[in-house]
């Protein structure tokens, strides 16, 4: 698979802050956009929270759904033409949000943002590094993470200050803004992927796996992405209340909630250095254990240790989020790599489209065992993980 020539094209750090810019952009105006805006929409269309919450959900199906679509076109052609079409479509779905009045255009606002988190969130990106730099691409991957890490600790205060000074309406119409004359010409700076040419000698890896391995590989990664996702997905929306759920002061939890960001990004410097050396089943098979002893130090520790608990969880989760890219591309190799990655984030959208409100029913009706369900999920990831081997399979 060819590649651009060194020096024909941007620098891999300028690609990362670029594409590391414009994931931030397009997280922040998309999935985090709820978190601050979801309240002042629903009292002016006179809804509940919940529906816009809901629609939300909606727009994670409709992004899994697009994913192997998606992917298999930047496999095809690069992923620069679509990063940038995904501003567009993220901007036309913020536009139709702000002069919503009323249920309808709230639905297509989110089928469009749904569509535009299908071709612009981390999967596209990954995909495109991978189209981009092939095998060496685990370290840009990881790059634009800690970039975009940083997303909700961006967007959420620039979303409430939009909101308090001018309205959610002119909040969402100067994150189209900011598409369009930020993000966009950031992704149309990515360099143009060679295309491809099916020779010998031009893949990457020499013993690619046979079907029937690469078949189970590919399983059991949605599944272990699935169960993590369910976990991430859930708490990330109500840990702070579940927190205050199970004993801790309002002002401790939220503390605690304040760490889960900087645990993340910590735990992907760590990846970036010492575990970079590794391969990525080993930083994966850590990060799936960090929940499950967090949950124990809570439980046993009680309300005290909900701080080490919302560290150890974030630094789950930071690793993670860089393993939908590291590993398929560590144990597949960079041809294919975007369909393979869609294939196997799609279990996970759907976890994640119903893990907050089935974690928060949980919280409320059985308390703590919310917690314990969370652990198992995700031992039963490292129990997947122990089933794939790196020379099974590459």
């Amino acid at each position: 698979m060819n590649r651009i020539p060194a020096g024909q094209a941007a620098g891999p750090v300028a690609v990362v802050v670029a594409l590391g810019t414009t994931q931030t952009i397009a997280w922040a105006s998309s999935y985090y956009l709820p978190a601050i805006l979801a309240a002042p929409i629903a009292r002016d269309l006179g809804l509940a929270p919940t529906h816009v919450f809901a629609a939300l959900s909606g727009a994670l199906v409709i992004a899994g759904l697009l994913g192997p679509r998606v992917g298999h076109a930047i496999d095809t052609f690069g992923g620069r033409g679509l990063l940038a079409a995904s501003n567009l479509v993220l901007s036309g779905g913020l536009f139709v949000l702000s002069i919503a009045e009323g249920p309808a255009l709230l639905v297509v606002s989110w089928v469009l943002l749904g569509i535009g988190m299908g071709m612009g969130l981390y999967e596209a990106a990954f995909a495109t590094l991978a189209r981009i730099y092939g095998s060496k691409a685990r370290r840009s991957i990881t790059g634009i993470t800690l970039i975009a890490g940083f997303a909700s600790s961006v967007g959420w205060p620039l979303s409430t200050w939009l909101d308090a000074q001018y309205g959610w309406r002119v909040a969402c119409q100067a994150w189209v803004l900011i598409h369009l004359v930020l993000a966009l010409p950031l992704n149309l700076y990515l360099p143009r992927a060679a295309p491809l040419r099916q020779e010998a000698g031009t893949v990457d890896h020499p013993q690619l796996p046979s079907r029937e391995s690469e078949t189970f590989a590919i399983v059991v990664l949605a599944y272990m992405f699935a169960a993590v996702g369910f976990v991430s997905s859930g708490f990330s929306a109500i840990l702070p209340t579940m927190l205050v759920s199970l004993g801790a002061s309002p002002a401790a939890a939220l503390f605690a909630g304040t760490l889960v960001g900087p645990a993340q990004v910590g735990a992907r410097l760590l990846e970036a250095g010492w575990l970079g050396r590794f391969h990525p089943l080993l930083s994966a098979r850590l990060a799936t254990l960090m929940n499950p002893i967090g949950v124990i130090t809570l439980i046993l520790g009680g309300p005290l240790f909900a701080s080490a608990y919302a560290v150890l969880y974030g630094a789950g989760n930071g690793i993670i989020t860089i393993a939908h890219g590291t590993l398929p591309l560590a144990l597949f190799g960079p041809a294919g790599f975007g369909r393979r990655v869609g294939m196997i984030s799609l279990p996970a959208r759907a976890t994640g489209a119903v893990a907050p409100l089935a974690m928060g029913l949980m919280v409320e009706h059985v308390g703590s065992v919310a917690l314990w369900v969370s652990a198992l999920a995700s031992l039963s990831a490292f129990v997947a993980l122990l089933l794939l081997q790196p020379g099974r399979t590459a």
